[in-house]
C-alpha cells in the first residue's frame, strides 16, 4: 500500500494543500474517524507546548490513540539506529511523527517507513505551522489570493514553510531580513515557482510590511541558538515589529507570531497584545491544522 509522508509544504500540491484547509474546518463527525482503534507514534527531540497539545487532540479527534516518546527514550543513532526505530514503530501505528533537531532524520525515516511520516518541526520545515498560518490568514483575511503576506526577521524553518504555504494560494510574499540570516535566491525563485503572485526581500523593514495584509515574525533566538542570543540581539535590533510598524500596513491587517514569543524583542508588547494580534487563534488553529493534515494523510476527503 502506498502512502504520502508530510515533511515540507511542498509535499502536497497547492490543490491538496487547499483540501487539507477544508479538512481542518470540517466537522469532526464528519471524518468518519479515520484513526479508530490506530496508534500514532510522536517523537519529540524538542520539548513542545502548542505541538504536543494540538497533534495529541487532533489524533484522538479522530478516533486514534497517540503515544508520547521523548527523544531520550528512542536515541537516535545512539540507542538504535534511525530506520530500526522506524521500522519497529511502523508495525504498531498508522502514522510517525517527530519533532526533531536536524531534518536528516526525517528523510532517513520516510526513506523506509511503510507508514506516513510528518514533520511536527525541524531545523529546516515547520508545515504544520504554516498550515495553521495560512488557514487564520485566510479565517481573518478571506481569499488569500493576491493578498500580502510579510515576514520579518530570521529567515528560519517557520518562515521557509510559511513562504511555501503561502505561494502556493497565490499571495504576495515581503521578507524583512538582516543579511546573512535572509533567504538564498534559489528559494525565492522556488517560491515562484510554487505559485506566489510575487517575492520580495528587503534589510528595510518598513518596506517590506508597506501594505502588508499579514505580519509574522518569530523568535530571533530559536532552541539550540542560544549561544548565539546576545549576538543575533545586536543584529535583529532594528526588526522589531512595533505600533509604528504596523500602522504601514493595510489599515485592517492582522499581527501573527508562532510562539514562543519574547515581548520587547522581536515584537512590542502593545502589537502582540493589542487588537490587531492573532496568535491565540493561531495557536488553536494547530490543533485544526494537524487534524487535516493526519485526515488527508488517511485518506479522507473534504
Amino acid at each position: 500500500m502506498t502512502h504520502r509522508n508530510f515533511l515540507h509544504i511542498y509535499d502536497v500540491s497547492a490543490h491538496e494543500l487547499g483540501e487539507i484547509l477544508a479538512l481542518a474546518q470540517t466537522p469532526i463527525d464528519q471524518l468518519g474517524y479515520p484513526l479508530r482503534g490506530a496508534g500514532v507514534a510522536m517523537i519529540f527531540e524538542k520539548p513542545s507546548n502548542r505541538t504536543r497539545h494540538s497533534m495529541e487532540m487532533a489524533v484522538v479527534q479522530l478516533g486514534g490513540h497517540p503515544v508520547y516518546t521523548r527523544g531520550e527514550e528512542v536515541g537516535f543513532d545512539v540507542r538504535e539506529s534511525v530506520e530500526d526505530i522506524t521500522q519497529v514503530m511502523a508495525g504498531y501505528h498508522s502514522l510517525l511523527c517527530a519533532r526533531v533537531f536536524d531534518h536528516g532524520v526525517l528523510l532517513r525515516m520516510a526513506a523506509v517507513s511503510s507508514i506516513p511520516v510528518v514533520n511536527m518541526l525541524s531545523d529546516f520545515a515547520h508545515p504544520l505551522q504554516a498550515v495553521a498560518d495560512v488557514l487564520t490568514m485566510q479565517q481573518s483575511l478571506g481569499d488569500l489570493s493576491g493578498k500580502t503576506v510579510s515576514y520579518v526577521g530570521d529567515f528560519n524553518n517557520v518562515a521557509r514553510s510559511l513562504c511555501e504555504a503561502s505561494a502556493m494560494l497565490g499571495m504576495h510574499i515581503r521578507l524583512g531580513c538582516p543579511e546573512g540570516y535572509d533567504a538564498h535566491d534559489n528559494e525565492l525563485l522556488g517560491f515562484t515557482e510554487l505559485g506566489a503572485a510575487s517575492i520580495e526581500q528587503y534589510r528595510d523593514v518598513s518596506i517590506a510590511v508597506q501594505g502588508a495584509h499579514a505580519v509574522h515574525t518569530d523568535t530571533w533566538t530559536s532552541m539550540g541558538q542560544e549561544s548565539e542570543s546576545a549576538e543575533r540581539e545586536a543584529i535583529f535590533g532594528g526588526y522589531q515589529i512595533t505600533d509604528a510598524m504596523m500602522s504601514l500596513a493595510d489599515p485592517k491587517a492582522i499581527f501573527m507570531h508562532c510562539l514562543p514569543a519574547h515581548r520587547g524583542q522581536e515584537v512590542a508588547d502593545s502589537v502582540i497584545d493589542g487588537p490587531q494580534s492573532m496568535i491565540y487563534p493561531q495557536a488553536h488553529n494547530r490543533m485544526h491544522a494537524a487534524r487535516g493534515v493526519l485526515a488527508f494523510l488517511m485518506g479522507v476527503s473534504a
